[in-house]
């Protein structure tokens, strides 16, 4: 048997076990539906609300995907400064550290006094929560260039400038590809925080929404649009990453994995 294409479908037969044990479960236990809807049960309430459904996966799709972009933007410039010079990293590292450590949800008041309540508070916590990883894997990549390879480059008369461009840039390459597949996963659970907390649209709203009716059905329906979400734009972020950075991955290994 092909073992590549095993490796492929192994997902997929690990997912349909999964489901197929899920259903079974609830058939032979007769589980309530308001405790845990069968997958068929999730199925059927993702077909009778479909509009809103794809409404409000739309809503957090844009929400998510522009905070990631700003956290793209922003964690690889400010990571590049802390990997540039000692003085930034010993003075905004502890700070990030510290803010890193407040749970978003305990943000998001905050934002909705300074932005009101909407896209702008989702679009921010995204960014907020999936800023941090970009920041230390583009910090990280520079700060670790072999002091031997500096040595040489400035005996040959380069300057730290150049360094940076022609071994320190590329070398954190890497990190930084690889740090998107975290960064854009996290950004989904920003965009859902502030969407439960403060929106008006959204899957965390719709959830939201749906558990204030006991419709757990439907609560299932919305993670199960939030798990799609995320697989489709990690399985983007890993394959950019092979497209970027395949010069780095040995032979046979899958950077996704």
């Amino acid at each position: 048997m092909n073992r590549p294409v095993v490796l492929k479908a192994m997902p997929w037969i690990f997912t349909l076990a999964l489901l197929l044990a899920w259903e079974g479960a609830a058939r032979l236990f007769a589980l309530p539906v308001y405790i845990l809807p069968a997958p068929t049960v999730i199925a059927a309430s993702i077909v009778e609300y479909w509009p809103a459904i794809w409404k409000n996966s739309l809503q957090t799709l844009y929400t998510t995907l522009l905070g990631f972009l700003l956290a793209v933007a922003g964690g690889m410039a400010l990571g590049l400064a802390v990997g540039w010079s000692r003085f930034i990293y010993a003075g905004l590292y502890p700070l990030m550290i510290g803010f890193n450590a407040i749970p978003k949800v305990a943000v998001v008041p905050v934002l909705v006094i300074w932005f009101g309540i909407g896209t702008v508070p989702a679009v921010l916590t995204a960014f907020l929560i999936a800023f941090f990883p970009i920041v230390v894997n583009v910090a990280t990549g520079l700060a670790t260039i072999e002091p031997e390879a500096e040595d040489v480059l400035r005996a040959l008369g380069a300057k730290k400038l150049d360094i940076m461009l022609k071994v320190g840039i590329p070398r954190s390459m890497p990190y930084f590809f690889g740090s998107l597949k975290v960064a854009i996963t996290l950004a989904f659970v920003g965009s859902v925080i502030s969407e439960t907390v403060a929106a008006n649209s959204g899957l965390g709203h719709l959830m939201l929404s749906a558990q204030s009716q006991f419709n757990v059905p439907l609560v299932f329906a919305g993670l199960v649009m939030l798990a799609v979400e995320g697989i489709v734009m990690y399985a983007l972020m890993a394959w950019l990453e092979m497209r970027m950075t395949g010069w780095a991955h040995r032979s046979g290994q899958n950077p996704a994995g």
